[in-house]
């Protein structure tokens, strides 16, 4: 098949990677001047630098995996930094040791970190001792710890971190998508607490001597060598990325697909994957698919602004000894979170130099919209409260992700299944990728792109089926 691609960010690109190791003929447009969407690394203060996210979960498999394909795996590096602070209550203090996406289970730690006040550290404490049942169904991520732990645990440590990875609000958070370790912990227990020590107690114990395997990896350079892979994957199989094409619309054409990309005539296609942000699919889908376009619409969306700044070494009055910290929304700051990004990744490290990737903007305020130099002073406002900071910074860049984060109410993933299921029905030869369908992480991003090659190869045989005559030769 000539499969079209719409969308350059790593779900299209995975896509397209599969589809042309498969022999199909493959195209990805995107309206962007540069692929990878929001995996995009360029040079600031002497080094490669991510303007969005730095690395990937490794709990989940999907991009170890690609990296593998790609022969990137041995390459993958891990933080040298993996404890954080949270800036909370006016002081930045440490997370608690044992927390589970902020979720207590030590809670001799928690009292001793000072995160909670003394009443509710007590109130979380109980929580082994509530009554209560396993969940069985999607809940709000806030629902749950706020009925287990009370308000500040749900305030001052699962929000900013499950909160702040989503840039919205735990109360109106899917578990299933969200926070999918909690949600299996969840089933397993009515105690929280009790599903996550076993599951700490039952993981594999490090080799002696040998360090734990890290949560998360990251390729120096950044995670646009891996998008470099993939178009050079797509290439070298005689496949295509054409930047700075947008796609305005997709109808029927000949058993396939016209689209119009700007060029004359358009673009035919047998088969495409809609693979850029929600709303975008939604526009493309609106007469083509209309109960799963409005399904896609009505997925909400945050913004972000990512604003990195570099320091000298003394200019930072404190010890960086973490990977960076989060703030909870009661402590009424602009930034959401403050990344140490040199002594979180070594290769990042330059000697006389600190690096600083500040974030703003939630689902419920508007700060990513902020004028640049309101933005910036607020922010250095916020590194004098948090850090001490009051130089200006040696370099600075803003980077800005309007729409750029999916929010995920309860029954996301079933109302994306009903929709899936409604798309095959009827349109076969389209298939759906990207985080609004499973999650804003990059391995959850790899796998919408897998799932939508797969879909199109099962399309692919199905037509080589209805082209074969009884006798088995070819009509």
């Amino acid at each position: 098949m000539k499969v079209a691609v719409v969308g350059a960010g790593i779900a299209g690109l995975t896509a397209a990677h599969h589809l042309a190791e498969a022999g199909h003929d493959v195209v990805v447009l995107d309206a962007a001047d540069h692929a990878g969407g929001k995996l995009h690394a360029v040079p600031f203060a002497g080094v490669d630098l991510e303007t969005a996210a730095d690395s990937f979960v490794a709990r989940r498999p999907e991009a170890l995996e690609l990296c593998g394909q790609l022969g990137l795996a041995d390459e993958l590096v891990g933080p040298s930094e993996t404890s954080a602070y949270l800036f909370t209550r006016g002081a930045l203090r440490r997370m608690p040791t044992g927390s589970v996406l902020g979720v207590p289970t030590d809670f001799g730690s928690l009292r001793r970190s000072g995160v909670l006040s003394p009443l509710g550290a007590a109130r979380a404490a109980l929580e082994p001792y509530l009554p209560g049942r396993p969940i069985t169904d999607d809940v709000a991520v806030g629902a749950l710890i706020r009925s287990r732990y009370g308000s500040q645990v749900a305030t001052r440590l699962v929000d900013p971190l499950v909160g702040g990875i989503n840039a919205g609000h735990v109360d109106q958070l899917s578990i299933d998508v969200s926070a999918a370790q909690l949600a299996t912990a969840a089933r397993r227990d009515r105690s929280l607490t009790r599903s996550l020590r076993a599951t700490t107690a039952a993981a594999p114990t490090p080799a002696p001597g040998s360090a734990p395997a890290p949560v998360f990896l990251t390729l120096p350079g950044g995670l646009g060598r891996l998008i470099d892979a993939l178009v050079a994957s797509v290439e070298s199989r005689g496949g295509s990325v054409r930047l700075a094409t947008p796609v305005r619309r997709i109808a029927p054409d000949d058993g396939g697909y016209l689209l119009d990309d700007g060029s004359p005539g358009g673009l035919h296609a047998d088969a495409a994957v809609l693979a850029g942000p929600a709303w975008v699919s939604a526009r493309l889908l609106s007469t083509l698919a209309p109960t799963t376009a409005a399904v896609l619409a009505a997925v909400e969306h945050a913004s972000v602004a990512m604003a990195t700044m570099a320091f000298p070494d003394e200019a930072v009055p404190r010890a960086l000894d973490a990977s960076g910290f989060v703030v909870p929304r009661p402590e009424g700051l602009t930034m959401t979170g403050c990344t140490w990004a040199d002594r979180k990744w070594a290769h990042l490290r330059r000697s006389g130099q600190v690096l600083l990737r500040v974030s703003a903007g939630r689902v419920d305020n508007d700060d990513a919209a902020l004028p640049d130099d309101e933005l910036v002073r607020r922010l250095r406002s916020d590194l004098h409260t948090t850090m001490g900071i009051t130089a200006e910074p040696s370099e600075l860049r803003i980077h800005r992700w309007p729409r750029s984060f999916p929010q995920f109410a309860p029954g996301h993933l079933a109302r994306i299944a009903r929709a899936l299921d409604e798309l095959q029905a009827d349109h076969p030869r389209l298939a759906l990728a990207g985080a609004a369908l499973s999650g804003v992480g990059v391995p959850a991003c790899i796998g919408t792109g897998r799932a939508a090659a797969e879909r199109l190869q099962l399309a692919a045989g199905a037509m080589t089926d209805t082209n074969l005559t009884g006798d088995g030769s070819i009509d």
